[in-house]
């Protein structure tokens, strides 16, 4: 046990390098450098406005996926390292969230505020990413130490779980904007990857808190 658990700990070592964290988030900003190039050299289709916002809402959907999977997968591997990683990919997905909104507000609404308001009014799935957005934005607001203690861990951590909620808030969200295509293939996709996210976290946990005993 002790063997597998040496092999284990030498293998996440590359995790605490000094470039790990550069190297994360070089590689979550590609995408957004692709689609500044696509819109730059006219690269994203007839309707460059809609590809935008809709690429970002994809990427927003992506990295929360990556962010939620960061505990699954360091409590199965046993990579403690890897929770270094969580808050970068939980501001990455704020910052995707917030471009894919400024995207519709200046693109779709010409930055009308009274526009809108209508429009949230008046198509539901707005109003659903509203609320994810305004969740995620308090997330990411007491992501830094100096609110965790404010906050107190425990209360700190009641506030993150809500991140489940807003997991559920995004994929409604995207399924009511595909209702109107009658269009879910990507939903689904996206619904089982967050489900079995949400799912493997309590087990995996109860499967490492007996393997101490």
């Amino acid at each position: 046990m002790a063997a597998l658990q040496g092999r284990a700990a030498a293998r996440g070592q590359w995790l605490l390098t000094p470039w790990a964290k550069p190297l994360l988030f070089t590689l979550c900003l590609a995408p957004l450098a692709w689609l500044v190039w696509g819109a730059a050299a006219d690269r994203l289709g007839a309707n460059p406005a809609e590809a935008l916002i809709r690429s970002l809402g994809d990427w927003t959907l992506r990295l929360l996926c990556l962010t939620l999977a960061v505990t699954p997968v360091r409590l199965a591997l046993k990579a403690p390292a890897l929770a270094r990683f969580r808050r970068m990919l939980g501001l990455f997905t704020f910052f995707y969230a917030l471009l894919h909104l400024m995207s519709y507000a200046v693109f779709d609404m010409g930055l009308d505020a009274g526009e809108i308001a209508r429009d949230i009014a008046k198509r539901p799935f707005i109003l659903v990413g509203m609320a994810a957005f305004a969740l995620l934005t308090l997330l990411a607001a007491t992501s830094f130490n100096r609110a965790m203690r404010w906050l107190g861990g425990r209360n700190w951590q009641r506030l993150h779980r809500s991140v489940y909620l807003v997991a559920v808030l995004a994929v409604l969200h995207f399924w009511w904007m595909r209702a109107g295509k009658n269009d879910f293939a990507e939903v689904v996709v996206y619904g089982v990857i967050l489900a079995a996210l949400l799912a493997a976290r309590p087990l995996l946990r109860r499967r490492s808190n007996t393997q101490k005993r």
